[in-house]
Parts: structure tokens; C-alpha cells; sequence
């Protein structure tokens, strides 16, 4: 069997294992929290290395990839200093392949969507959503700023986010990675903030962490376009009067996991012992069908959605 572990600095209240059938082959999941301990985090990716076929980093990046560019997070990359044998993949590939679908998904799934608006807590952070958004026609603003350095400054343009990107990100690379991202309890924290944004917009999108962390008291008939999600995020999202809920990677037993914990798990089904490249995962994702979820939230279901 092949194995899959997720080592995140998020909550320990969201691990999970699961084991599934992949183009005939075993594929076991596991996501495991450490509630923001750095150091824990390090450690298991030690021992991890070698013992599992492929790992992700979860709760964090290894570096933001943006129109074509490289960013690192400094704070971030010492937690698999040590690991030798193990691939390890933050995500970054499925961002910018299966995220890169998304919004044709929404309109053909929960059209039509009027207005074509979405805000978007972090361009930076999801490069391969904020394009299909932009491609598809959609008017954005990018929360970058207010989210992750919480100013309240709207970005609006393509244009802008990728020039403020190329000036803030290598700023921000060298801070510590909690003083720009929720990890541990601080992901159960919420203050209402930004209302006038999530308002404005038809589609909300980006990291569920962020999207959950400022949210309004109502989103009523909006769509909610994001990864990660627990059964009680969803009863979240719909308890504030939100429409759709779409997740850009498939839902497994009332989860859907983190794109580097997926990521994880293609490189294990692969054999090839080492990151695969944007192709080589396009051509996975293709003969597995992977598509997004979609959920209508104002029926009540079993949290396992539908895929599309």
C-alpha cells in the first residue's frame, strides 16, 4: 500500500486517515496536526522521511509561486531541513493545475453566476484560482493585504496583485510565518472583519482558514470556493445563509484534504520518488477525473457533496 502523510501545523482536531483505491493501487491518507509546534513538526517530518511515499506540508507553504516566480518562506522551509528520501510537496503544484479549473466548474455547476464577482482572501497564496477567476471574466478584488497583514487595502487589478506580490512577498518571506497566517487554535479564532468585501462579492474564495477567520454574520446565497473543509465548516457556511459550497478537491468520507496532502498522494500512486511537474500532474488528474465538489448548502446532506 501506498502512503501519504500530511504533517500540518494546523489543529489536531482535524487529523484524519483514510484509505482509498486509486487507478487499482492502495493509497492511505493521513493528516496530522501539531496545533502550530514548529519544532513537532520537524521532528515528524524526520522520522516520516523514508517511511512514507510522499509527504505534504500542511497549514503552511514552502514558498508562494507567482506569474512564473518563486517566492520562499524563510520561517517555513526549516521544518524539512531534514528530510533526505521523502518528496515533499506543499501543494503548489495542485494549486496551479487543479485550482486552475475552478471557476469554469462553478459557472457550469452553479451558474449562472451573476454578477461575475469574486473576492478572493489571497491571489498570491492560490495563483492557479486567481487566473481561472480572472480568465473566466470575473471582476476581483484580492484580500492579500487585509488578510495576511491585516491592512485594509483592496487590490483590484491582475496587474497590481502580481506587482504588489514581487515587492511584499520577499518582505514577508522573512517573517515569522504566524505573525501572516493563522496556525494552531488561532484557526478557530473569529472576528468579523472586512464585511464590505464579503458582501460585494458573489463567489468568496481562497483558504478556508482565512474565509472562516473574518466572516460576516450572513453571506446569504453566495458561493463559498475553497479546499479544505470539516463537516462543521460546513454547517458553518451554512448556517450564515451561504448557496454553494465548492471544493477544489474531492470530499472522502465528509472531508476534502489539503491540496499538498493530495499532491502527496498523487506522487505516491506515481512510483516516481520525486515532485511531479505541472504536466505530469495534469495527466493524473485527467485519467482520475478529478474535479471539484459542489455542496448545495440549503439542503441538508451527509457532507459528502457531489462531484461533478
Amino acid at each position: 500500500m501506498k502512503r501519504a502523510v500530511s504533517v500540518s501545523l494546523g489543529s489536531s482536531k482535524r487529523n484524519k486517515m483514510v484509505e482509498l483505491e486509486l487507478l487499482g493501487e492502495r493509497v492511505r491518507l493521513e493528516r496530522i496536526g501539531v496545533d502550530g509546534d514548529m519544532r513537532r513538526a520537524a521532528q515528524l517530518f524526520r522520522e516520516l522521511d523514508g517511511k512514507a511515499d510522499a509527504l505534504g506540508v500542511g497549514g503552511a507553504d514552502l514558498g508562494l509561486r507567482v506569474a512564473g516566480r518563486w517566492y520562499p518562506l524563510y520561517s517555513v522551509q526549516p521544518l524539512v531541513r531534514g528530510v533526505r528520501r521523502t518528496p515533499v510537496t506543499d501543494g503548489a503544484g495542485l494549486k496551479n493545475t487543479l485550482e486552475r479549473r475552478v471557476a469554469p466548474f462553478i459557472d457550469a455547476r452553479c451558474g449562472p453566476v451573476t454578477p461575475k464577482r469574486v473576492f478572493l482572501t489571497g491571489g498570491a497564496d492560490r495563483w492557479g484560482m486567481t487566473l481561472s477567476f480572472h480568465e473566466a471574466g470575473y471582476e476581483h478584488v484580492f484580500g492579500d493585504l487585509m488578510f495576511a497583514l491585516g491592512l485594509p487595502l483592496p487590490i483590484r487589478s491582475l496587474q497590481t496583485a502580481q506587482t504588489v506580490a514581487a515587492l511584499v512577498l520577499p518582505i514577508i518571506g522573512r517573517l515569522p510565518f504566524r505573525w501572516v497566517y493563522p496556525t494552531g487554535e488561532r484557526q478557530e479564532q473569529w472576528t468579523p472583519k472586512f464585511e464590505r468585501w464579503y458582501r460585494w462579492a458573489t463567489v468568496i474564495a481562497g483558504d478556508c482558514h482565512y474565509i472562516k477567520r473574518h466572516l460576516p454574520a450572513r453571506l446569504d446565497g453566495q458561493i463559498i470556493c475553497t479546499n479544505t473543509t470539516t463537516p462543521e465548516e460546513v454547517e458553518r457556511f451554512r448556517a450564515a445563509g451561504a448557496r454553494w459550497l465548492v471544493t477544489t478537491t474531492p470530499i472522502i468520507e465528509g472531508r476534502s484534504f489539503g491540496t499538498n496532502l493530495l499532491e502527496a498522494a498523487l506522487i505516491a500512486l506515481s512510483g516516481r520518488h520525486r515532485l511531479l511537474s505541472d504536466a505530469e500532474l495534469e495527466a493524473l488528474i485527467d485519467e482520475l477525473q478529478l474535479q471539484p465538489t459542489v455542496q448545495d448548502l440549503t439542503t441538508a446532506t451527509d457532507g459528502n457533496g457531489c462531484n461533478g
